[in-house]
């Protein structure tokens, strides 16, 4: 395989902090690396280099394409030359067809008039190139996360890319969507077409990668082949330390039932005859972990949803909270009960991005920092957000720094610092490690474990069947809404968890 890509020296600054500090790294024709590092690790910014985000001149070091000296401006620099990125946050326009997103800004024009003809023929070739068997014209919107991470790779194709670029690809994909796109890796790279890889799976890494690089605060660790290395070699290397239990448990007592849910029903908000959570029955304990498992689709988000008041379809059942009858109509209501949620889709749900880390941290909480007229006591509130970050760990320049600006497990941990100051008696987590580098996991693994030491009851929503079995005392496995398994957890397996999702019967 002949040399395609190679980075020298390349150095970052930002003001006196060194996002990137002097790191090399090579990539041959059809060759797959992968980039591991813990967020802020400075993985992005250096593909930012190499795509021209920063352009040649903000940054020191030499890159070389396909031999040549690339001394990039803009985006659209690199693109020309076969280099095309795609982020974790998706760059198309949901208004538009799949046929114009594809071509958008490259659009085939003759005699001044776009020659759609040709366009839709050419759009059908790159969609069966990606296995996805839809209409060019299908509007982008009606499309699953999953579909529209496909249309992204077939715009890139479109733009004769020679490599792919992939931040964290899979981060909101289900686990067949996953395979798909690994697979399409896979062709492209029998077409000679390099990749470079982010993800925190490791799994992943391991299942598509050739080669490994791993970066911690900006600066390379090592690169070395991926049969070389174990999971836990790789979380060594991006961590600077072993972590020898990836979920430390810490002994805790489990008391009281704190709340009991009896025959919880949600309907669609919008399809009245398909239900969402199908007569869902079950308890929570003082200072229990409850994990709840299920294929995506299960009905986990949706029945968390209705015990903070979060669900917008219509819903029945019964909850009881210390065994008295409790109404939660609102999202207000759960908070004044003591039911506070850290839910699934951050960005959207979770923070405000243009408010700063601490507004964020106290925008909940408010009512605790002011007085009878009305007025902030400022004093009282920045202490207390000083205190949250140093307690949580959350890595700031600044608490006055837009939370956007923070990395993803950053933003989690001021979500939770935002949740913890409301003083809960029940914390729900919904995905509460999603794109979250493995460092960043294990510090709110610890956390968990030191709330349910205090007494909170804890109910843990998650994808990853590891990191329901590794956290859970109990699990709950759900399937198409209803309840199917009941479960301690005690010698459990990923097996035993899919067994019961997929029984007819529920059992315990």
């Amino acid at each position: 395989m002949s040399c395609l890509l190679e980075m020298k020296n390349i150095t970052k600054t930002f003001g006196s902090v060194k996002a990137v500090d002097n790191v090399s790294l090579r990539l041959n024709s059809g060759q797959i690396l992968s980039l591991c590092g813990e967020n802020g690790s400075g993985k992005s910014t250096l593909m930012k280099v190499l795509s021209a985000v920063y352009p040649y001149g903000s940054y020191s070091g030499e890159i070389y394409f396909a031999g040549e000296r690339l001394k990039a401006n803009h985006i659209r620099d690199t693109e020309d030359k076969g280099i095309a990125i795609i982020h974790q946050e998706l760059a198309l326009v949901q208004e538009m067809s799949v046929l114009e997103n594809i071509f958008l800004g490259r659009e085939y024009i003759q005699y001044g008039v776009m020659d759609y003809n040709k366009m839709y023929l050419h759009c059908l070739s790159l969609l069966k190139q990606v296995k996805l068997d839809i209409d060019p014209n299908t509007k982008l919107s009606s499309l699953g996360l999953g579909q529209q991470q496909l249309v992204e790779i077939a715009k890139a194709l479109n733009k004769q890319v020679r490599l792919l670029i992939l931040d964290e690809p899979t981060a909101s994909l289900t686990e067949r969507e996953t395979d798909v796109l690994l697979a399409i890796i896979e062709d492209l790279r029998n077409h000679n077409i390099a990749c470079i890889y982010i993800s925190h799976k490791l799994n992943e890494v391991k299942a598509i990668s050739d080669m490994i690089c791993v970066i911690r605060d900006g600066v390379h660790i090592n690169t070395l082949s991926a049969k070389m290395l174990t999971e836990e070699q790789i979380i060594a290397m991006m961590v600077g330390r072993e972590l020898t239990d990836l979920y430390p448990t810490q002994p805790h007592q489990i008391g009281d039932e704190i709340l009991r849910v009896e025959n919880l029903s949600a309907w669609h908000p919008f399809n009245k005859h398909i239900k969402r959570v199908d007569n869902v029955s079950f308890s929570l304990h003082q200072g229990e972990i409850l994990g709840i498992a299920g294929l995506v689709g299960a009905g986990r988000t949706e029945t968390v949803q209705c015990l903070f008041g979060a669900y917008k379809g219509k819903k029945q059942g019964n909850l009881y909270l210390n065994q008295q009858p409790i109404t939660v109509d609102n999202c207000q209501q759960a908070i004044k009960l003591g039911i506070v949620m850290v839910p699934e889709d951050r960005k959207k749900d979770g923070i405000v991005p243009v408010m700063s880390v601490a507004e964020n941290i106290t925008l909940a909480a408010l009512n605790d920092f002011t007085n009878w007229l009305s007025m902030i006591n400022e004093a009282k509130e920045q202490q207390t957000i000083v205190d949250a970050i140093q307690s949580l760990t959350v890595k700031t320049p600044s608490p006055s720094l837009a939370i956007a600006r923070l990395s993803g497990g950053n933003q989690q941990k001021a979500i939770l610092a935002k949740c913890l100051l409301l003083k809960p008696k029940i914390l729900i987590l919904d995905e509460p490690t999603r794109g979250i580098d493995i460092g960043a996991k294990y510090e709110i693994y610890k956390l968990i474990h030191q709330l349910a030491k205090q007494n909170i009851a804890i109910i843990v929503i998650s994808s990853e069947l590891p990191e329901v079995l590794g956290l859970s005392d109990r699990i709950l496995v759900m399937h198409e809404g209803k309840l199917k398994a009941n479960l301690v957890n005690q010698a459990l397996t990923q097996q035993n968890i899919m067994e019961a999702a997929l029984r007819s019967q529920h059992y315990e």
